[in-house]
């Protein structure tokens, strides 16, 4: 599949966790785009799954990203198909929307793990952030070498409506604009 389609794709929102964003580069563009695809995928019900790595160190999703309808999975692991939970969780078909943090560490190593597996990955630049702007950049570079499609949230957004007639087209019009 070349473009994605709301009823085959699944959101996977990684570590946007308390005591790690004020590290990230750039962190209130990458949180405002991570919030503008978590509220498409409600509205449009798509599955959505969090990760916290560590949170007893990290704390938790931030409260802008309130991890509901989605179920939050705690992990060890920097690729997070290594945690079993998470890997279950994740089985599927459906194509993979990734949008987290760090680039180079857990976003990076899950989707690679995701490649790996066999499943399309859909990693959204804009909603991806590291502590350093050359770590983002090498890590989006390895993931599109590896097969990864990176997109931006606003192609994202429209791949999912599909048509400027779809019934929630004025609402989430509303988070890109």
């Amino acid at each position: 599949m070349l473009t994605l389609n709301s009823a085959s794709s699944d959101l996977l929102v990684i570590d946007f966790q308390t005591r790690l964003m004020p590290a990230i580069h750039d962190s209130d563009a990458v949180i405002s785009n991570a919030f503008s695809l978590i509220e498409a995928a409600r509205y449009l019900n798509l599955p959505l799954t969090y990760t916290e790595q560590n949170p007893e160190k990290l704390g938790h999703t931030l409260t802008k990203l309130a991890p509901y309808p989605g179920e939050v999975l705690h992990k060890m692991t920097f690729d997070a198909l290594r945690t079993p939970k998470v890997a279950g969780h994740i089985d599927g078909t459906n194509a993979i929307v990734v949008a987290g943090c760090e680039a180079h560490v857990c976003v990076l190593q899950t989707v690679l793990g995701l490649i790996d597996a066999g499943r399309q990955v859909f990693v959204v630049a804009d909603a991806v952030g590291s502590r350093t702007p050359q770590n983002r950049r090498a890590a989006l570079e390895r993931m599109a070498r590896h097969g990864a499609e990176i997109v931006t949230t606003e192609m994202v957004i429209f791949e999912w409506l599909g048509s400027a007639e779809h019934p929630s087209f004025r609402d989430i019009l509303k988070l890109v604009k």
